[in-house]
């Protein structure tokens, strides 16, 4: 038994960033590409692409730098704000992870939950016994 948690940065009233779209801005940053990246995720071009530019938006700053040209020093790279981000991103999320499970087995520390099977008849006599 363990804890599972999402963490999100919420931007505005609806736009997020969790685990899943840190890590495809960390794939648009290592392939250089958004179109090979959002593939790998199955996403469309337009739907990553529609999705950065309602971050950097909302975000008030560049995730990435665009460099035309075709050659292996063209394509989408994170900015050093980009990167930074996704640092404070990650680091927010262990936080919180950890400090989740430390409350978790604080919580759970030497509890034994067991199943007691009673029949339907047996459980109504019980409740009605606990009233």
């Amino acid at each position: 038994m363990k804890p599972k948690l999402r963490v999100w940065v919420v931007f505005g009233p609806r736009l997020k960033l969790g685990d899943g779209r840190a890590r495809l801005l960390d794939a648009i940053h290592a392939k250089g590409s958004l179109r090979q990246a959002a593939a790998d995720f199955g996403m469309s071009y337009r739907n990553a692409w529609g999705y950065l530019q309602e971050l950097e938006r909302a975000a008030g700053f560049k995730f990435f730098e665009r460099t035309a040209g075709g050659g292996p020093a063209s394509g989408m790279r994170l900015t050093a704000a980009g990167r930074e981000f996704l640092a404070c991103y990650r680091k927010f999320r262990s936080g919180v992870e950890a400090g989740a499970q430390r409350h978790f087995e604080r919580t759970f520390k030497g509890k034994s939950f067991t199943s007691r099977s009673r029949s339907p008849a047996r459980f109504a006599r019980a409740r009605a016994a606990a009233r």
